[in-house]
């Protein structure tokens, strides 16, 4: 069994069709037939059945996949751990984040870019459950977001600092000249909030659940940047993270707090795979993330 012949396994598995895989892996139909047989022979079981309408993949074939993907992604991690040796920095650096960090990640990106040119760097916005799932995939390197209520086993959460839960207003609001907010005040004002799923949405409907409290919800959205727009424009207000608006003029971050109690907050983390070789570009991108952020506390080496 060749590492070749994994590669060509994963992409028939992912098209089911022999013309396009071939296409894309840049080799003849006939090539990848010869090798898939090969592999199926030295299995001693077929992977894919195959008939004049359709391609699918058998029980062996199924039960093959995410082995080969493994296998494909450790013998990747050897690879990049030689080039990084030689190199220092290269290759590339994929990178999840949330919609709440995205403000905070803008200069660091900046910075990293600046000083390493040669590393390509892929960032994909998303919900957390999605990033995550890419991140069990291999598809990302780590996943900038704030640590999930329910762990997963394979991810490791590294703290990166607490951050505050706030009520964000523009800065001419009556509310801007505040230096921290109710629930039971909160009541007062007409809410644009991010929809639910989104990790400041969560945990709001997490800390008044049971409250009793009656909030004029008027707008849900799933971008921050519309939000955004809506409170400058506006005398609505949204509740999210204070890392959310790092370095957006004209906006104002009230945190919520209780009588008697602490303000709400959420624990912004780097998430990686559990024992996992880390990429030196990773370490250095969180080193530069924190010095680049003057509210980052607790910084960790890894």
């Amino acid at each position: 069994m060749e590492l070749r012949q994994l590669k060509y396994f994963l992409k028939l598995a992912e098209t089911l069709n022999f013309s396009a895989a071939a296409r894309d892996l840049f080799i003849t139909q006939s090539t990848l037939s010869q090798q898939i047989q090969q592999l199926e022979h030295e299995f001693g079981q077929p992977l894919f059945l195959r008939n004049s309408h359709e391609v699918t993949l058998t029980e062996a074939g199924q039960t093959l996949l995410p082995l080969a993907k493994e296998t494909l992604h450790a013998a990747d991690n050897c690879q990049t751990r030689l080039e990084e040796l030689k190199n220092l920095m290269a290759g590339e650096l994929n990178i999840g984040v949330t919609f709440s960090f995205t403000s905070i990640m803008a200069e660091t990106l900046t910075a990293f870019l600046r000083l390493y040119p040669n590393v390509k760097v892929n960032v994909s916005q998303s919900y957390m459950a999605d990033l995550m799932e890419r991140l069990l995939h291999h598809e990302l390197d780590f996943v900038l977001a704030f640590k999930p209520l329910l762990g997963n086993p394979r991810i490791e959460s590294r703290p990166l600092f607490s951050n505050r839960l706030a009520v964000i207003v523009d800065e001419r609001h009556a509310l801007a000249s505040r230096d921290a907010i109710s629930l039971a005040e909160l009541q007062r004002y007409d809410l644009a909030m991010p929809r639910r799923g989104l990790q400041a949405r969560n945990a709001f409907d997490r800390i008044t659940a049971g409250t009793g409290y009656r909030f004029r919800l008027k707008v849900e959205m799933n971008t921050v940047y519309l939000l955004f727009r809506l409170v400058r424009e506006s005398n609505y207000v949204t509740v999210l993270s204070e890392s959310t608006v790092v370095g957006e003029r004209g906006l104002h971050a009230i945190p919520i707090v209780e009588s008697q109690a602490p303000a709400y907050t959420m624990q912004g983390c780097i998430h990686l795979w559990k024992d996992a070789y880390v990429k030196n570009a990773t370490k250095e991108f969180v080193r530069l993330l924190g010095e680049s952020t003057a509210y980052l506390k607790n910084k960790f080496e890894i």
